[in-house]
């Protein structure tokens, strides 16, 4: 007769419970002495009850198992933080190496943004050199400029003076310089047309006036 699964969960009923540790427990004893005589193996095992009673076998002596076990784990721990060390030296060491190359060619770059060591330098490293001047120039300029203006505007309040207008766009400064020069040559013609003089010639005596 084939037996039916067990399904592995505890059992609800405390004598059926019971009955189970205690036949299991014994085929385990029996399993492990069997395996320490067939295979020559140095076995130890250690079973508390739910009471807390303790079952134990083993094949020699089981302080020596357990002394035994302890000085392996000690060295397995060892070795595992050695590993784990050794890794983390290793990773250490190649961030420190990547750093060291970026350091490199930041002073590399640096070097030539200022103009020495450029002679080796393609075309194209050339153009690129002066463009990231450009680029540094015009950031330098207009952080410059937001300064200049903050302080200025600063300045302003302090003193309770009105922030100088910005100057006027060069379309609508040309409009109004064009609209003056017409004005002023208005008023230059006006001014010709009211000092005309006659310039009309008369021939011959003057009218005399006999008495």
């Amino acid at each position: 007769m084939v037996r039916g699964k067990v399904e592995m969960k505890r059992i609800q009923n405390a004598t059926s419970r019971q009955v189970t540790f205690s036949k299991r427990r014994n085929g385990v004893m029996k399993k492990a002495y069997e395996l320490s005589v067939l295979c020559d193996a140095e076995i130890a095992v250690i079973i508390f009850s739910q009471k807390g009673r303790l079952y134990e076998f083993s094949s020699s002596s089981m302080q020596k198992t357990i002394d035994r076990y302890r000085e392996y784990a000690k060295e397995t721990l060892m070795n595992n933080n050695a590993f784990e060390v050794e890794q983390r030296m290793k990773q250490l060491k190649e961030e420190a190496a990547n750093m060291t190359k970026k350091i490199e060619i930041l002073e590399i770059s640096k070097r030539k943004l200022m103009g020495q060591g450029i002679g080796s330098c393609s075309m194209n490293e050339l153009q690129e050199i002066d463009n990231q001047l450009e680029r540094s120039l015009k950031n330098i300029r207009m952080r410059k400029g937001k300064l200049l203006l903050e302080e200025n505007a600063r300045l302003s309040e302090k003193c309770g003076l009105r922030p100088r207008q910005a100057p006027l766009e060069p379309q609508a400064t040309q409009t109004r310089s064009a609209q003056a020069q017409q004005k002023e040559m208005g008023n230059c013609s006006h001014g010709i047309q009211n000092s005309d003089v006659e310039t009309d010639l008369l021939i011959g005596l003057p009218n005399i006036c006999w008495s």
